[in-house]
């Protein structure tokens, strides 16, 4: 036992089930609710360093641009609430769109849910691209806000219900995939369309964005909810059913009345909001708010958000700047599918532990080379081709360590952490979080650069210490074990077992 409490090896329940072609299409369907979330994270960076873009909608922005005096403070060319509120007001109206989604995915399932938020991201696309003023634009980035906090709520509750407790994490972690092909198909129109010419890429970059939510809406009209949700409004023959069809296997009946058995415990629960603030759920509680705040504060964000603004104030002229976001977007997708390989072989906890590590030291060799070079006053001089290459490679390097470990592990521990009493309601606490962080770093970001200096990139450093250190002492592994036997990993931790009722037992201890 390390510190972080028991692994799943002392675990009883077995229960039967394959990797069935039924469950792999269900989640492949569903975790494209990932692509709209990646699409938007992906397009809103480029789109704002577009000249065009800013010369309509943000001209002082775009004459700060223009002053290439050798004096001008690089740190601060982009400074602007207004361009700032353009990229965060996604992230609030997906704050307050998870709220509604909780009760949704509750009482109407998880397929609702999903196709809510790709019509409503559907909508906010179209009326991006055919923008004429910033109210358009605003307007249309809170409906993508609303389609994403319905998916981000939604989709990984589906995956890691759907999926098989020995495969739960890979299946889940296609959710964070499919964000990282939306990130990369993302960077790869804002590459492409900065060659049109007569100024209007950027429509075509914000308007594709109904691409991905039309994949996410028909994929989810193929979907069938999962037993967990069946059985939560009361259909046991289909939900039994569904359950056999997934496992692909001939008997799942202790499965199946151990999600009946939660099923009923659950609606003797009036109030899950109020349930949650119970002491035995503390430790899922804590999860649901610390997992969320310390993924955004890695400063991953950062570079996702606003990478071609980030290698165009390194010096990268506008086609470099797009063309650098490329590669580490694809480092983004190709680390991700390691993890989903390996994470249920090697567990979380290493996972978080291996990537929390890299990234950290990774943030000492940027920060370190942007202060050598930018120094205070944000005056480069000439940028050398290969300092500014060192940087980029030290961002994919990065990039790779948050891709296989806080990018996916972020959404799928909590997702598999809570009991189905209080599940809707803290996935809807872990996504609330998720964007109220993401809102702050979106919102706060370039006036904190300008601010701050390189300082900035020391910040996110010391969150990245602190976070691994957190996972170290606090978090149990939670590989192998199935979703509904989750409640034993608790009562063996060092920490967490003060918070949970003797009543509550492992498997392994009533047999």
């Amino acid at each position: 036992m390390g510190a972080g409490g028991i692994t799943s090896s002392g675990n009883a329940k077995a229960y039967p089930g394959k990797l069935t072609g039924k469950v792999i299409g269900s989640s492949i369907m569903a975790a494209c609710g990932g692509l709209i979330f990646g699409y938007d994270i992906g397009i809103s960076g480029g789109v704002t360093s577009m000249s065009p873009f800013l010369k309509e909608f943000f001209p002082n922005v775009y004459s700060k641009q223009l002053n290439t005096h050798e004096s001008s403070n690089q740190y601060c060319k982009f400074n602007s609430i207004p361009l700032t509120m353009f990229t965060s007001s996604l992230y609030l109206a997906a704050l307050l769109a998870t709220v509604v989604a909780s009760f949704t995915t509750r009482s109407c399932g998880r397929k609702i849910s999903m196709l809510i938020g790709g019509a409503a991201f559907c909508v906010g696309s179209l009326l991006n691209g055919f923008a004429q003023a910033i109210w358009m634009l605003i307007v249309g980035r809170i409906l993508l806000g609303v389609g994403i906090g319905f998916a981000n709520q939604s989709v990984p509750l589906y995956l890691s219900e759907v999926a098989p407790y020995n495969y739960r994490g890979g299946l889940n972690m296609m959710f964070q995939l499919s964000i990282t092909i939306g990130i990369l198909f993302a960077n790869g129109i804002n590459y492409g369309v900065s060659f049109i010419k007569g100024g209007w890429g950027w429509r075509l970059s914000l308007g594709l964005a109904i691409v991905p939510a039309l994949v996410f809406v028909i994929g989810s009209l193929f979907l069938d909810d999962t037993p967990n949700s069946l059985i939560e409004r009361g259909d046991l023959r289909k939900a039994k059913e569904r359950l056999l069809k997934i496992r692909g296997v001939d008997n799942v009946d202790e499965e199946f009345n151990d999600l009946v058995a939660a099923s009923e415990e659950s609606k003797k629960i009036e109030d899950p909001w109020t349930n949650l603030l119970k002491r035995k759920y503390r430790p899922q509680l804590v999860f649901a708010i610390l997992i969320p705040f310390f993924q955004q504060f890695t400063g991953m964000n950062v570079f996702m958000f606003y990478a071609p603004v980030l290698f165009k104030t390194m010096g990268f002229g506008d086609n470099a700047s797009l063309y650098s976001t490329l590669i580490t977007g694809f480092i983004n997708f190709i680390a991700t599918i390691v993890s989903i390989m390996l994470v249920d072989k090697l567990g979380r906890r290493f996972w978080f532990l291996f990537g929390g590590v890299q990234m950290f030291i990774c943030q000492i060799v940027i920060s370190t080379a942007i202060a050598l070079k930018f120094g205070v006053n944000g005056n480069p001089g000439h940028l050398e081709m290969w300092y500014a290459m060192l940087v980029v490679v030290c961002i994919c390097v990065y990039i790779a360590g948050f891709a296989w470990s806080w990018g996916p592990l972020g959404w799928l521990v909590p997702s598999e952490i809570f009991p189905l009493e209080i599940r809707s309601a803290a996935q809807s606490v872990n996504v609330s979080v998720n964007m109220i962080c993401t809102f702050i770093i979106a919102q706060v970001f370039l006036q904190m650069l300008c601010a701050m200096r390189f300082g900035l990139f020391i910040f996110f450093m010391f969150f990245v210490a602190i976070m691994t250190i957190f996972i170290y002492k606090f978090l149990p592994e939670t590989k192998g074990i199935p979703i509904e036997d989750m409640a034993g990993i608790w009562e063996k931790h060092w920490y967490w077992k003060r918070f949970v009722p003797v009543e509550i037992k492992t498997d392994i201890e009533k047999a």
